[in-house]
């Protein structure tokens, strides 16, 4: 298998966290009772970055900035790490 073609396959993981951070993202925004374009105010991103959010599309949405609109939003995202079954930590 080409190891480059593996760099731009988002791991399960990724794809977890990414759903996790969306989920979040979106339960602030159904939360705050702001409409799409004052959430895209709030978030410094556009109204449609917003909708995007809402229907679940967040697949174009690097970690980094998920991680970012939540911290925008007032979440505290966090990171853990674990060892697999077995191994020490």
């Amino acid at each position: 298998m080409n190891q480059h073609n593996n760099i731009q396959q988002p791991s399960a993981e990724e794809l977890a966290m990414r759903a996790a951070l969306g989920a979040a993202l979106d339960a602030w925004l159904a939360a705050s009772g702001l409409t799409q374009t004052a959430a895209a105010a709030a978030l410094g991103v556009t109204q449609a970055r917003v909708s995007e959010i809402k229907h679940g599309k967040t697949a174009h949405f690097s970690l980094d900035l998920l991680v970012r609109l939540a911290a925008r939003a007032g979440l505290q995202p966090r990171l853990a790490l674990t060892a697999p079954s077995g191994e020490a930590a």
